[in-house]
């Protein structure tokens, strides 16, 4: 399979150069001895735009090749490397798509960078309610349905923003709402961050980019072996900018974009495309099955799956059959150095990788939950010090109000677990009393909230109302 980009930074670190350029360790010969053994092998690759390896943000040589590729694997009509993440993307497609005050569609779970990105464009959100998963107890998706009340009452909406899938790995089919979207003039953006492998078919679901989306992102990162922070962005037909979205990448993306990480996106897409070409997915969709069915046969878990939507097969949630809440069991596994994706109240989410290889110690996680009841008697202490979003306090026009008092406020900031990352209260949204008894229960079982740090006295910053002045 051809990687233009990783091969030519192959074999300009094979002719050993000298280095009188940045980075700073110049190729691996300046840097900490403790460190170098495990950073050696890549910080020959961590180089800058020199001759023959192109630049990112004006690429004509193999970064375009490397592209181009990227592009007619996933059908798109232009693909581009992302190396800070589906966040850049996400915030360039929304900013290409809207202007001040332009009204959007906006999935309710989604990630927090998609508020991120509207609250940059200047643009006015309309919220879209999701349908809950019986069986996870999560949110799963728009219906069609509500997103033709929602066209009836805004008919001038600019654009929508759907994440498809969710966390969980559920998938709707998006044809009928993207059709309906489109007739109405508006442009579809998806956050499919968690669907990078899709393009491989078969019993995973179809990417959004099948259904006819407009922009589609992706974390290469999450699902196929890139390396953190990087991912693709896809777009098709006419409806967006050109122009804008690249001037709106080059203008959100570091100007000095790491070479490793696109080096590595350009692994990942020959990677999928050698499991197309070698007809390797039945071989690996036998070994998720496998897996899962290890991890349903053990005494104290359980596999949990929905039944209503198309599932991922990467994604596999389980659940304690002796009452531990997900939080628990996350804390049973770690105390092996077994580290899943993420816990809720209910479960624990575990993603699988595409033909990972390594043992899963079964017997290890057998033996703690054998033992979870005594160990779990030790709860442990909320951490000090944890990074935190801070909210400025000299401003006159906030105050921090108790829980019990913050139902009907609008909030001044948003309070997101994390992971997943998506906002449980957003910025400007009036405080509901069920927001509130979810945000006592998620810090009872010490999950990580990046808010302000007041939530540990329970208290939320608000805005202070008109008549208080």
């Amino acid at each position: 399979m051809k990687t233009p980009l990783y091969t030519a930074l192959s074999q300009h670190a094979e002719k050993k150069p000298y280095s009188f350029h940045v980075p700073g360790h110049h190729n691996g010969d300046v840097f900490f001895d403790e460190a170098r053994s495990d950073y050696a092998s890549i910080l020959q690759l961590d180089v800058t735009e020199l001759e023959g390896l192109d630049d990112l943000h004006h690429p004509t040589g193999v970064i375009q090749e490397a592209e181009d590729l990227l592009a007619k694997l996933y059908g798109a009509k232009q693909s581009f490397f992302l190396v800070n993440g589906t966040t850049v993307g996400n915030l360039a497609m929304v900013m290409a798509a809207c202007r001040t005050e332009d009204e959007i569609f906006v999935q309710r779970n989604c990630h927090k960078s998609v508020f991120h990105a509207i609250e940059l464009a200047g643009a006015t959100p309309i919220m879209l309610e999701t349908d809950i998963d019986p069986y996870l107890h999560v949110p799963t998706h728009v219906t069609d349905e509500t997103v033709k009340k929602a066209i009836a009452k805004h008919p001038n909406c600019r654009a929508i923003v759907l994440t498809y899938p969710n966390y969980y790995g559920h998938a709707a089919d998006l044809s009928k709402l993207i059709h309906m979207c489109h007739e109405a003039g508006m442009i579809v953006l998806v956050d499919e961050a968690h669907g990078a492998h899709f393009v491989l078919g078969g019993a995973f679901p179809p990417s959004a980019l099948s259904y006819g989306a407009d922009v589609v992102v992706q974390s290469a990162h999450k699902t196929l072996p890139a390396m953190t922070m990087g991912s693709y962005l896809h777009l098709q037909g006419d409806r967006i900018d050109v122009k804008r979205l690249k001037s709106l990448l080059t203008m959100l993306q570091s100007s000095s974009p790491s070479y490793p990480i696109m080096a590595s996106l350009d692994v990942a897409r020959a990677y999928v495309e050698e499991i197309k070409g070698k007809g390797e997915l039945d071989g690996i969709m036998t070994g998720l099955a496998k897996l899962k069915e290890q991890f349903n046969r053990m005494s104290h878990l359980e596999v949990v799956e929905s039944d209503s939507l198309f599932t991922d097969p990467l994604k596999c949630v389980i659940r304690s059959t002796k009452g531990l809440t997900g939080y628990e069991l996350k804390k049973v596994l770690e105390s092996v150095d077994v580290h899943p994706e993420l816990a809720d109240e209910h479960q624990v989410l575990l993603v699988f990788g595409l033909g990972q290889t390594k043992d899963v110690p079964f017997s290890a996680i057998e033996q703690v939950l054998q033992q979870s009841d005594v160990m779990l008697e030790k709860k442990e202490h909320l951490q000090k010090g944890t990074p935190s979003i801070e909210v400025d306090q000299q401003r006159q026009d906030i105050e921090a109000v108790p829980f019990e008092k913050a139902a009907g406020r609008i909030i001044a900031e948003s309070v997101i677990p994390y992971p997943p990352g998506i906002p449980l209260m957003i910025k400007g949204e009036c405080i509901e009393a069920d927001q509130i008894s979810t945000l006592s229960r998620l810090l009872g079982h010490h999950v990580h909230v990046q808010a302000s740090q007041v939530i540990h006295q329970r208290k939320l910053y608000v805005y202070i109302e008109e008549e208080t002045l």
